[in-house]
């Protein structure tokens, strides 16, 4: 039985090598990758010393729980981008009340890790916990 679309597996074992070397430029495989993969990777299996089928249904799991973790945080960055944008010409204090000013910008870390606001005055104050806003 052969499934349109889905390579054999000595492709799809030089597509993944190929795709290895070039780790920095496709880091990631999404789910229809994946699940083409599984199939290959079943239908080319050693009858006589079959792959238990648990491991393949946790492995889906895990790649789903994966894949709605990666789209979580995605629209979780679209509402701190929105969030962000909204404090631009507001007046903020930092936690401690050492920095006070109007935002001029925001910027989001691009490891997730919050963001940090710039003021007129050139200061930063670190977005978070105790940093009050008031609009102007």
């Amino acid at each position: 039985m052969t499934v349109s679309g889905i390579t054999p597996a000595s492709s799809a074992t030089s597509s993944i090598s190929s795709s290895a070397s070039n780790a920095a430029s496709a880091p990631t495989v999404d789910y229809t990758e994946f699940l083409q993969l599984l199939v290959a990777e079943l239908q080319n299996q050693d009858p006589t010393s079959p792959t238990d089928p648990t491991q393949y249904m946790s492995q889906l799991a895990s790649f789903s729980s994966v894949e709605q973790q990666v789209q979580t945080n995605s629209t979780l960055d679209s509402l701190l981008s929105a969030q962000a944008a909204n404090l631009v010409g507001k007046t903020v204090t930092s936690a401690n009340g050492s920095t006070s000013g109007t935002v001029v910008s925001v910027e989001l870390s691009p490891s997730g890790g919050g963001a940090s606001a710039t003021l007129q005055n050139g200061s930063t104050v670190n977005l978070g916990p105790g940093v009050s806003v008031a609009g102007s």
